[in-house]
């Protein structure tokens, strides 16, 4: 019995400062769950649909990355980014609002936002597979997108970077999930990274259905 409940309240505990680690933060377009421990997120959400991305007169493109004005103690994120070798990776991509206000693209480059990423990953299937995601929106009207980052490989500075970065899509209640290694293994197609939703459901502890 003491065993029991010595468990349930190590439990209780674990819980509680899990919760405690993760801020909220909810912008125009998209939510961040963000990892204090960590400083990176743990989970972002939005939806992407045709009027984000398929006007005639897109914004262009300014990197204006800048610490999310709701994170006060997090003023100093781009300072462990310089010369890390690692890439300032978009979780909810700064294209999937070309076709809104630029102070809605602008929230996007907030570092709440942002996963450090190996080049090869962040230029290659992360990227094939955000470019999928907005051509599937201008045939299917509205994709719902889930994506994050889980592990730790070592730290920049007090950031963390991930061994993994995963997505998941829901097109119309069609779902599938990703999974790619945050490493210098060469791209090989996003598609080759797909895995079931249980399985990223069981990395994150996350529930999407």
């Amino acid at each position: 019995m003491k065993k029991i409940l010595l468990f349930t309240i190590l439990l209780v505990i674990g819980i509680t400062i899990k919760a405690q680690d993760i801020v909220v933060i909810k912008h125009t377009n998209y939510t961040t769950h963000f990892s204090k421990s960590k400083r990176y997120p743990v989970l972002v959400q939005w939806e992407t649909t045709k009027a984000m991305v398929g006007c005639p007169t897109p914004l262009k493109r300014k990197d204006n990355f800048k610490p999310d004005p709701q994170l006060v103690d997090e003023t100093n994120i781009a300072f462990y980014y310089l010369k890390s070798g690692y890439d300032r990776g978009h979780v909810m991509p700064a294209a999937d609002n070309l076709c809104q206000t630029q102070a809605i693209q602008d929230e996007c480059f907030y570092f709440s936002n942002m996963i450090p990423q190996t080049h090869r990953l962040n230029a290659g299937d992360w990227k094939s597979l955000e470019t999928a995601t907005r051509n599937w929106a201008l045939i299917s009207a509205k994709v719902r997108v889930w994506s994050g980052a889980i592990g730790e490989e070592k730290k920049i500075g007090l950031v963390s970077i991930p061994t993994q970065c995963w997505k998941v899509v829901n097109i119309a209640n069609k779902w599938t999930a990703y999974l790619f290694n945050n490493d210098l293994s060469p791209a090989d197609g996003f598609q080759n990274n797909e895995v079931p939703l249980s399985q990223i459901e069981k990395l994150t502890g996350f529930k999407f259905k």
